[in-house]
């Protein structure tokens, strides 16, 4: 699996570059799935409008907006109620997964729930790409900043772990003053590994283990988590 991790999905011309190169053809002939799990579970989105505006591609957060060929909801909360045989040739056959932001250990228990992450190792040809949430997820931790939703049987702040690093979104954001670089690097001692603080014009594109940030803002990484 091929990864764009954004902190606002694809703001400009080279995140979208990076997009573009990562899924290895034009956008116009490429199946999408766009998953707005995460948004249910963080409080200042829920269920109803922003939901809406992600699917519709009228966020403030370019990402299904983008003119792919097809475009498709995978919810992962009804993919324990139904066949495997009804989504998962879906998702194997699609070219790049949209995953919304919202809270990040939301998601995580839904991927597990429904059985994509178990599905994410055989997605060789698969681009993920993550807004916010969606892209910490991917990591190992997210930091006890960030923990809100909690699991019924407990837990800590462990997610997927598909990438070895942990990521502070939205950094220097004027809507969210606990965003700071000073906010990150206390954010970053908390964390065991390497860790990146992105704002929303940055990205972090992983191919085949190797990692590049795609910046036209600002951004700093935390080697070893301070």
């Amino acid at each position: 699996m091929r990864l764009l991790l954004t902190s606002a999905g694809v703001k400009n011309t080279s995140i979208h570059d990076a997009l573009v190169d990562l899924l290895g053809k034009p956008i116009a002939e490429c199946n999408a799935l766009c998953i707005p799990t995460a948004m249910y579970g963080h409080p200042n989105v829920g269920p109803g409008a922003g939901v809406w505006r992600f699917i519709s591609g009228r966020s403030a957060e370019p990402m299904c907006e983008l003119g792919w060929k097809s475009l498709g909801v995978l919810e992962l909360t009804a993919l324990p109620s139904i066949d495997e045989e009804h989504w998962v040739p879906k998702v194997r056959e699609t070219d790049v997964l949209l995953v919304s932001g919202g809270d990040a250990l939301y998601l995580y228990h839904w991927m597990r729930q429904s059985g994509l992450a178990d599905l994410m190792p055989t997605l060789s040809e698969t681009v993920y790409v993550g807004l916010s949430a969606g892209s910490m997820v991917m990591t190992p931790r997210i930091g006890e900043d960030f923990v809100g939703w909690k699991p019924p049987a407990g837990g800590d702040d462990s997610t997927v772990g598909v990438v070895d690093f942990s990521i502070f979104p939205h950094l220097d954001h004027e809507m969210l003053p606990e965003n700071t670089m000073a906010d990150a690097e206390s954010w970053a001692a908390g964390i065991p590994g390497p860790a990146y603080a992105i704002d929303d014009y940055t990205a972090i594109k992983v191919t085949d283990g190797t990692v590049e940030v795609i910046s036209e803002g600002h951004w700093r990484l935390f080697p070893h988590g301070a």
